[in-house]
C-alpha cells in the first residue's frame, strides 16, 4: 500500500509531503512534528559530544564512588561500569532508529505501540523519572555555586543566616539561580543546546585531567588504589553487591534508552547516529568513572579523617581545598558539566513528554517549566543522602519501570512492524494507532506485567532476586507479553510504502 502522505529519501530517512492534513489534529503542534529532512543537521560530532558532556557529570562521577563505598574495589567498579553501559547501549540504539528515520521524539514514536492518547502512559513516567533526575542535577550545580560564591566570598555561606530545612538560605538561593539557568537555556531553544554540548564536552574533561592529576600527586600515586583489595573478594560476598550494581548502572542511562528519539530526529544519517553513541557513550562512561575512582581513592589518603559520604561526592571534596583559585575553577567546571547534561539528559525529554499530554495547551518551553517545579518538589537533596540510597533505592528502583517500557516499544518496532510507520497517522486521532479510544490495551498489560514482576521483590522478600534484576525483568516480561498479545488478538497492521524521491 503505498503512502501518499509521505517522501522517503535514498537513505531511508522519511518526511511528510504535506502537513496541512494533521495542524489541525488535537495531536500535533510545532515541537511535536516530524522535523523535516532539510533540518536534520546533527553529526556524528554531535552526538558524540552529546554523550561526552552527559556522562561528564557529577552523577557518573558518583557511580564509580558509590560502588567503591560499597565495598568494590577499583577494577570490580569499572567492570561493572563498563558492562552496564555495553548492554544499555543495545536499546538506546534500536530506539535511536525511528527519530532518525521519522524525524520523531519518543512520545510520539510511543503512539505507534500505545496507541495516540495511550503513549501518554509510557511519556509520563518517563518525564517523572526525568523531573527527579532534573532535581538531582539542579541540585548538584547549586551546591557547586555555592561553594564557587564561597571560594570568591569569603562570607557567603553564612551571609543570610543559619540553616532552615538543614541547609543555609545561600545554599537555597543557589540551587534556585542553577534552575533558574537551566529553564533560561530551554527557552532560547534545542540550537543553543547543541552548540553548549559542544564546547562543554571537551572542557570538562580537561578540568577533570587536571583535578585527576592532582590527586594522583597529592597521594603519591595510585599505590593505594592498587593494592586495596576491597571488601567483596569472593564471588559469594561480591554477587549480592553486583547484581543490583549492574542492573543499576542500566538504570543510569535507562531514561535515555526511551527518549534517544527526541535527539536523533535531528540526526543526518542512522550511521552517524549510531557511530556517535556506540564510540561515545561506553569509552565516555568507563574513563570518567576511572577518574572518579582514583580521585575518591586519592581523597582517602589525603583526607584520612573524612568520612566516605563526604569524598564520594566532588563538591564536597573540592570544598575543602585551600587555595579560592582552585575551589573557583573546579566548581565552574562543574557547574559547566552539570548544565549541560541537565538540560540534554532531563529536560528536553519531560518537556515533550508533558506537551504530548496536551499538544494544543503545553508547548516545549512549557513543559521544561514543568519539569523544573516537578522537580523541586520531589527534594532532590533527600536522594542523594548517602550513595547506597542512590544507587539501590533511586536508580535500582525505576529501571524496573522504564525497562518495561523499553520491551514494548522494541517488541512493537522492530518485530510487530518490522520498522514501518504511517508518519501522519502518529497525529491523527481516527488513523492506524487509534485502537480503541486512543488506547492499545496490549501495551498498557504488557508495562504493567513487566512492572509488577520487576517490583514484586519489593513486597515479597522471598522474590527480592526479581528486583535486583529489575531492568532485566521488566524488559523481558513485558517484550514477550507485548508480541505474545499483539499476535494472539491481531490488531491490523497495514503495510506502509512509502513514495521514493
Amino acid at each position: 500500500m503505498a503512502n501518499a502522505d509521505v517522501l522517503v529519501h535514498d537513505d531511508g530517512r522519511v518526511e511528510l509531503r504535506d502537513r496541512t492534513s494533521i495542524e489541525s489534529s488535537p495531536l500535533y503542534s510545532e515541537d511535536l512534528a516530524p522535523v523535516p529532512v532539510a533540518q536534520r543537521n546533527w553529526t556524528t560530532y554531535n552526538y558524540a559530544a552529546l554523550w561526552i558532556s552527559m556522562a561528564h557529570c557529577i552523577p557518573t562521577y558518583m557511580l564509580s564512588s558509590g560502588l567503591i563505598s560499597s565495598g568494590m574495589n577499583w577494577w570490580q567498579a569499572l567492570i561493572t561500569i563498563l558492562l552496564g553501559n555495553m548492554i544499555v547501549l543495545i536499546p538506546i540504539l534500536l530506539n535511536s532508529h525511528p527519530g532518525t528515520k521519522y524525524g520523531i521524539p519518543f512520545p510520539v514514536f510511543a503512539r505507534a505501540s500505545y496507541g495516540t492518547f495511550g503513549s501518554n502512559l509510557p511519556a509520563i513516567m518517563r518525564a517523572l523519572v526525568a523531573c527527579g533526575w532534573f532535581g538531582i542535577q539542579a541540585w548538584i550545580g547549586g551546591q557547586a555555586l555555592h561553594t564557587l560564591f564561597g571560594a570568591i566570598w569569603p562570607g557567603w555561606m553564612n551571609l543570610l543566616g543559619g540553616p532552615i530545612g538543614g541547609h543555609t538560605p545561600t545554599q537555597w538561593l543557589c540551587f534556585l539561580l542553577f534552575w533558574s539557568m537551566n529553564i533560561y537555556i530551554i527557552y532560547r531553544g534545542m540550537d543553543l543546546l547543541r552548540k553548549v554540548e559542544n564546547w562543554a564536552a571537551p572542557f570538562v574533561l580537561v578540568m577533570t585531567s587536571f583535578l585527576l592529576a592532582w590527586a594522583i600527586w597529592r597521594a603519591g600515586g595510585l599505590g593505594y588504589l592498587v593494592s586495596h583489595p576491597g571488601k567483596l573478594r569472593t564471588w559469594a560476598q561480591f554477587k549480592p553487591v553486583f547484581i543490583p550494581s549492574l542492573t543499576a548502572m542500566i538504570g543510569f542511562w535507562a531514561t535515555l534508552s526511551l527518549n534517544m528519539p527526541d535527539f536523533t530526529r535531528f540526526g543526518r544519517s542512522q550511521r552517524e547516529q549510531v557511530i556517535g553513541q556506540t564510540v561515545a557513550l561506553p569509552t565516555t562512561m568507563t574513563v570518567f568513572a576511572a577518574m572518579g575512582v582514583i580521585i575518591t581513592s586519592a581523597a582517602a589518603v589525603i583526607y584520612p579523617t573524612e568520612s566516605m559520604n563526604d569524598l564520594w561526592d566532588p563538591v564536597k571534596l573540592v570544598g575543602h581545598f585551600s587555595q579560592p583559585l582552585v575551589v573557583a575553577i573546579s566548581m565552574f567546571t562543574v557547574v559547566v558539566a552539570t548544565l549541560s547534561v541537565n538540560i540534554a539528559a532531563n529536560v528536553v525529554s519531560p518537556a515533550n513528554d508533558f506537551a504530548n499530554a496536551f499538544p494544543k495547551l503545553i508547548s516545549f518551553r512549557t513543559g521544561g517549566l514543568i519539569t523544573g517545579i516537578v522537580g523541586i518538589l520531589m527534594m532532590p537533596w533527600r536522594l542523594l543522602a548517602d550513595p547506597r540510597g542512590y544507587i539501590f533505592d533511586w536508580l535500582l528502583g525505576y529501571s524496573g519501570g522504564l525497562g518495561s517500557i523499553a520491551g514494548v516499544l522494541i517488541a512493537d518496532y522492530w518485530l510487530i512492524r518490522d520498522r514501518n510507520l504511517n508518519l501522519a497517522d502518529l497525529y491523527r486521532t481516527d488513523g492506524a494507532y487509534a485502537y480503541k479510544k486512543g488506547w492499545n490495551w496490549r501495551a498498557v498489560v504488557a508495562t504493567l506485567a513487566g512492572c509488577f514482576f520487576a517490583w514484586i521483590g519489593l513486597l515479597v522478600p522471598a522474590m527480592h532476586i526479581l528486583y535486583d534484576y529489575a531492568w532485566f525483568v521488566g524488559f523481558t516480561v513485558a517484550f514477550v507479553t507485548h508480541y505474545a498479545l499483539m499476535k494472539v488478538s491481531n490488531p491490523e497492521i497495514v503495510p506502509v510504502e512509502p513514495e521514493a524521491v
